[in-house]
């Protein structure tokens, strides 16, 4: 026999990819999407701060990056308000789970816990080293952690996934909540508390949680609100012996010059983001007031992204879907029911949704009549 002699798991595993990316969307159309709503990125951009620091850290692009991340390791321990030793770097908050997936899943004894339909790359990461995936159901549109806690002492969960706000329902539970949720973790199992969407929760939801909790860790990312989803840095807050187990495992050499030093010059730029924020907002209300005007529903949502209730099931929501791409404009959509009802629209600019607005009523209309 030549070549690779694979694992028994990794021949078992389909060969796929969790998201098909605008560009393959792209390329098989022959041609561009005229307004990108379907990846929940910041169409804003980055701070001119973090693209002049960039810039400037490519000039020493041919160096390493630092593998600890000294600097930028410092400054979020400091705008956290918490030590260093709380704090890992890594790739995107996909990049941190699939580490802390190794850490902890060895083959199927490993069991964790999720909410069915929720991101599907932790699921990725879970079935790529073997583990044991249970799902519950999510409860009025939210993922439920009473169901989530009684599942994972059920089966012993080593991992509790729950993200709030919750992609992609644009969902989230309020700080008590959360931090309840926090205090009933099952003994031996560990909360990973997704907060990618966090800085667009209102400000009296965000949990105040122990950085050095055992129970939890908290991922953050630079890929949403500050607008840097191309350069790849999420991190993590925990007890430090967790850190420390991250350490035994992670690319030391993941995180570029290039992105860390975008990242620190972020973090020094408070009133960027904070107008980001503020466009954002405005733009989730726009959606909402288009849905609206062709007689749908915009759920709630803490995030930089609307779910749109088609008012049907999955495959009416898959054809509006389908009508909106084929007028060029990428959207994304749930996959699960009964959440697969929505679709899914990312926060854009003036321009961007106007394109939207026009594109909708006929995006329904083919869907309604099977055109």
């Amino acid at each position: 026999m030549t070549g690779p002699r694979y694992t028994p798991l990794v021949d078992s595993l389909p060969a796929t990819v969790p998201f098909v990316g605008p560009e393959t969307q792209e390329r098989a159309m022959g041609q561009g999407f005229r307004a990108r709503l379907g990846a929940n990125e910041s169409v804003f951009g980055p701070s001119p701060k973090v693209v002049a620091a960039m810039a400037e850290a490519a000039r020493g692009s041919w160096m390493y990056g630092d593998p600890e991340n000294h600097d930028l390791r410092q400054a979020l321990a400091a705008h956290e308000g918490v030590a260093p030793e709380n704090i890992i770097i890594g790739e995107g908050i996909d990049g941190l789970l699939g580490y802390l997936v190794r850490m902890v899943t060895a083959g199927p004894a490993d069991h964790i816990v999720t909410s069915d339909g929720a991101y599907p790359t932790f699921n990725y990461h879970v079935a790529g080293f073997g583990g044991t995936m249970h799902k519950v159901a999510y409860r009025d549109d939210h993922e439920d952690p009473a169901a989530l806690l009684a599942k994972a002492g059920e089966v012993a969960a080593k991992l509790i996934y729950f993200a709030n706000p919750d992609n992609p329902m644009g969902s989230w539970h309020p700080r008590a909540v959360v931090e309840e949720m926090v205090a009933q973790v099952p003994a031996g199992s560990l909360l990973v508390l997704d907060e990618a969407y966090g800085q667009f929760l209102p400000p009296e939801d965000l949990p105040r949680i122990d950085p050095s909790d055992p129970r939890v860790i908290r991922f953050r990312t630079f890929s949403k609100a500050y607008g840097m989803a191309g350069a790849r840095v999420g991190y993590g807050i925990a007890a430090p012996e967790l850190i420390t187990a991250f350490n035994k495992v992670r690319n030391h050499f993941g995180m570029s010059r290039v992105s860390q030093a975008g990242a620190c010059a972020a973090l020094d730029d408070g009133a960027y983001l904070a107008d980001t924020i503020g466009k954002v907002r405005d733009a989730v209300a726009r959606i909402g007031q288009i849905a609206a005007e062709n007689g749908l529903t915009a759920l709630p949502s803490a995030a930089n992204f609307v779910a749109i209730d088609c008012g049907r099931d999955g495959a009416f929501a898959k054809a509006v879907l389908d009508g909106l791409v084929a007028r060029g404009i990428f959207v994304r959509m749930p996959f699960v029911a009964p959440q697969n009802r929505c679709i899914r629209i990312s926060a854009g600019e003036k321009a961007d949704l106007e394109v939207l607005a026009q594109a909708l009523p006929d995006a329904l209309a083919a869907a309604r009549t099977g055109v």
